[in-house]
Parts: structure tokens; C-alpha cells; sequence
């Protein structure tokens, strides 16, 4: 009995001890959060629930998912290299100050702000030379990059969050792979974590060519990656630095949709994505090439590129569309994404047009909003009417709602899976590229997009909204209050855990 009693007090302080070793270690994990980490109030306090409502697992989830990278050196560039690239941004700016700037056009002009802001903070020199095509159509947008692939005189570097090994995918793989036998060089940079189930060895036989290929922010161990919350989700593609494409579209079939060779819709694991992406000419591709090499030089094992006339060659472009490449990251100070949407919005005089498949903003970009809607200035948003996942969608579409009871047209759009990522205002000025309108994009991901200061662009993005109406929903005030309460639950939990999603 009396040994039964002492293996039980000491079991109990075991007990004891560890109980207070996890309280202890919360609380550490949430001091720092709250004292040593750059973090909004509203992630927080997400974090430091999840921390001691769920002591143990909670632990695991935050290192797996909630670490920062801030203010992290993961982007290199040559001294050299980097000091060209601040004497143009220098040059820019003083003839901002001096009111020598060629914009090149008056809707640019209109908007120096935005593009002083762009210049100031992330080096988004303005280039006004550039002609640009659209795509909304997969199989349109991936028939064209074909053609440039194949059409290559000298290197071609490939980037993309998701690329599948399926058959729009073998198509671009097995086009690539014909250049490197031909001795244009091939690079390509894939997300690790988008692109679940791809691996080196996919590649050999580019590789074995000497064609490079690399992940980005690679799992260390099977189904374990402490960079999983941290994702490249660019997409973007140069061509003997004279094309560049950049947009939406990731690589798979569900994004091809309909094969009009064919003549049938394309088979895919996931339903169609309904996406934006453009084809550039022009001085813009300097900057696209420029994002391309600083991914690149950030995970390359060998083959680190620098500054070559070849990379940026000079370019004939007849045209003359005023255009800026903005990205932002994890890494930075600040989110130069989501500042360009705040000075958009705010910018406004008439009309805002949103497509987004998560409408998650911090409060900042919904205060934005809210504020442009009782100004008067007409808000239009679409989303996508079914989960891609399950919490964001509801808290989208909560957010969604809200915006409906103020007066906003909300559209929910129903052929397919809407993965656009399209903000235009006034007829005149529009933004497009890899950045959702959620905290994601904003702190976590990496991502890139175009501003683009040109009506003729602008107004076509009207178009093809008002085109994408005809097959969407327009979600009404009494449709809204008429939603179950399970949805409304659903939507109350979305909502509670949003900051961290």
C-alpha cells in the first residue's frame, strides 16, 4: 500500500511537472508572438487561442503553420546588379519629383501616386512601351505559351505554384524538353507544397540534359514541411527576356477546360478553373525576369543566375501601355500588393470591379471597401459559388454578404470554379495577377501582379465581368437572410479563425 501511494505522488508530480512545462511553453510561444514577431492584432490573438485551447497539438500546429519569415534574406542580388537597378529607380523618382516622368499617358498620370508608392517601396519601376494580351480561356492562354516555347532562341524560365504532370502538363514538360535537346536553356521553379505529388525525378530527362530544375521551400521529410505556411504562389514566365506571362493559371487540365483540337472538355481531377492571365511585350518583362532570377537564386543548387545582356536584351514594342510589376512577400516590410488595392480603392470615383475566389481582406481593405460603397462609388464583387476550401469559402461568403447589406452587387459565378484575381476601377486602371483578396496573399505567400494604367485594358476587364455575370447569381440582401443557421455557424467559425487561414 505504501508503495502504491509514493508511485503515485510521484506519478502525479510527473504530472504536475509536465502540466506546467506545456503552460510554460504556451506561454513563451505567446509572448513571443505578441512581443518578437511581426503579426496584426487580429492573427494574434487567433494564434494565441489555438495555443492554449489545444496545449500539446497546438505547439505543432504553430510551427508548422505559424512561424514568420520577416525580414529574412531570402532574395540575393549582385552589388552590381542591385545598384543598376536603384539608380533606375533613382532616376524615377527625381523625375516624379521634378515632373519629368514620361508616363506616357494621362490615365498614368493621373494615378503618380500609386506609381511614386509602387517606385518608392518596391523598386516597381514604371515601363510604358508594353502591349499586353488577355486570356481568359486556358487552352488559349497554354496554346500561345506553346507556341513562344517552341519559338525560343535562347533561354526559357518557367515558374509555377501548381504544375501537374497531366496532360496539358506533359505537353509543356515535352515542349521544353525539345528546346533543351536544341540547347536553349531551360529553368524551371515549382512550389513545393502546390505542386503535392511532383518530384525531381519528374524532370530527369531535362535535367540530364543539363536543363535545371528546382522547389521551391522543399518538405524535409515526408508530409513535413516547416515552410508549409510560406508558399511561392507566382506564376510567371520569360522567354528570351522579350515575352513574359503572368497571371492566374496554374499547370492542369482543370484549368484548360474545353480542348477545342478535340472538341470535348478536357479531363481533370478538379472542376474547371475560370482564370485571367496575360502575355506581355515590352519593357515590362525586365521586371518579370528580374522576380524570376532573385525566386531562382533563392533556392538554386547550382546555376545561380546574374545580370546578362542575354536575360535583358533590348526590345521592339509598338506598344505603348503604361504598366508596373508589383510582388510582395512574407520576407518584407511591407505588403506592397494589397498597399496598391488600398490606393486603388480609395482612388476610385465611380465604380470598382472585383474577382476573387477567397474575399478574405484584413480590416484595413474592408474598411476600404465599406467606406467606397457609402461614398457612392459603385462596388461590383464576384466570387465562386462552391467551396475550394470549405472555412474560406464560408468566410467569403460571409464577408460577401456584409458588402450586400451595404449595397454592393455581389456575384456568385457558377461555371466552374472563378480563380481570377482581377481588381479594376473608374474604367482606367486595373491590377491583375497571382494575389487573392485574403491575409494569405497579403503576409503569407509570395506573390506578383501588374498594375496596368490604360483605359482600353481596363474597360476589356469590364467586359469580360459583365461577360462572367451571365453565368452567376446575384446574391441578394433577402437571399443572404434567408441562409440556414448551419451556414451562419459555419460562417461564425470561418470567421473566428480567418486571421490564421
Amino acid at each position: 500500500m505504501e508503495a502504491f501511494l509514493m508511485e503515485y505522488v510521484f506519478n502525479s508530480r510527473t504530472l504536475s511537472i509536465v502540466t506546467i512545462i506545456i503552460i510554460l511553453i504556451n506561454f513563451l510561444l505567446a509572448v513571443s508572438l505578441i512581443f518578437l514577431e511581426h503579426r496584426t492584432a487580429q492573427s494574434v490573438w487567433a494564434w494565441v487561442l489555438v495555443l492554449f485551447f489545444i496545449p500539446v497539438f497546438g505547439f505543432f500546429i504553430y510551427m508548422l503553420f505559424g512561424r514568420t519569415i520577416y525580414n529574412q534574406k531570402i532574395f540575393t542580388i549582385q552589388e552590381e546588379d542591385k545598384v543598376g537597378l536603384e539608380h533606375l529607380v533613382s532616376e524615377q523618382l527625381d523625375a516624379l519629383k521634378s515632373e519629368e516622368l514620361d508616363f506616357s499617358s494621362a490615365v498614368a498620370e493621373k494615378h503618380r501616386k500609386l506609381i511614386h508608392m509602387l517606385l518608392y517601396n518596391n523598386q516597381s519601376f514604371l515601363t510604358v512601351n508594353n502591349s499586353v494580351q488577355t486570356f481568359t480561356n486556358g487552352r488559349d492562354k497554354f496554346d500561345h505559351l506553346l507556341e513562344d516555347i517552341r519559338n525560343a532562341k535562347d533561354h526559357i524560365h518557367f515558374q509555377y505554384y501548381i504544375f501537374r504532370m497531366d496532360t496539358i502538363g506533359k505537353e509543356l514538360y515535352n515542349a521544353m524538353l525539345q528546346k533543351q535537346k536544341e540547347g536553349i536553356s531551360v529553368k524551371i521553379l515549382y512550389d513545393d507544397m502546390g505542386s503535392r505529388g511532383l518530384s525531381l525525378r519528374n524532370f530527369r530527362k531535362i535535367r540530364e540534359l543539363g536543363g535545371l530544375v528546382e522547389a521551391f521551400f522543399p518538405s524535409k521529410l515526408p508530409l513535413i514541411n516547416p515552410r508549409i505556411n510560406n508558399r511561392n504562389h507566382r506564376k510567371i514566365v520569360v522567354i528570351d527576356g522579350v515575352v513574359g506571362y503572368v497571371g492566374g493559371f496554374n499547370v492542369g487540365d482543370e484549368y484548360v477546360g474545353f480542348d477545342k483540337h478535340k472538341g470535348q472538355w478536357q479531363k481533370a481531377r478538379l472542376p474547371h478553373r475560370r482564370d485571367t492571365h496575360l502575355r506581355i511585350e515590352g519593357d515590362a518583362v525586365k521586371p518579370l525576369q528580374l522576380r524570376f532570377m532573385l525566386d531562382w537564386n533563392s533556392h538554386s543548387t547550382r546555376g545561380n543566375m546574374v545580370r546578362d545582356e542575354r536575360y535583358f536584351p533590348a526590345v521592339e514594342s509598338h506598344g505603348n501601355i503604361p504598366m508596373q510589376i508589383a510582388s510582395s512577400g512574407p520576407d518584407e516590410e511591407w505588403q506592397q500588393v494589397k498597399y496598391g488595392y488600398l490606393k486603388m480603392i480609395y482612388n476610385a470615383k465611380e465604380s470598382i470591379y472585383i474577382q476573387t475566389p477567397y474575399f478574405i481582406p484584413d480590416q484595413s481593405v474592408l474598411e476600404a471597401i465599406r467606406i467606397a460603397i457609402l461614398s457612392d462609388i459603385k462596388v461590383h464583387l464576384m466570387i465562386p459559388d462552391h467551396p475550394d476550401h470549405p472555412f474560406v469559402y464560408w468566410a467569403t461568403y460571409s464577408n460577401a454578404g456584409a458588402l450586400v447589406d451595404m449595397g454592393a452587387d455581389v456575384y456568385i459565378y457558377e461555371n466552374g470554379f472563378l480563380h481570377a484575381k482581377v481588381m479594376m476601377i473608374d474604367d482606367e486602371l486595373l491590377s491583375l495577377g497571382t494575389t487573392n483578396i485574403d491575409v494569405r496573399s497579403f503576409s503569407l505567400n509570395f506573390e506578383v501582379n501588374t498594375f496596368i494604367y490604360d483605359e482600353k485594358e481596363a474597360v476589356q476587364q469590364r467586359h469580360m465581368f459583365e461577360h462572367d455575370m451571365k453565368y452567376s447569381t446575384l446574391l441578394t440582401k433577402d437571399k443572404y437572410k434567408a441562409r440556414s443557421r448551419w451556414i451562419k455557424l459555419k460562417e461564425g467559425f470561418s470567421n473566428l479563425i480567418s486571421p490564421i487561414l
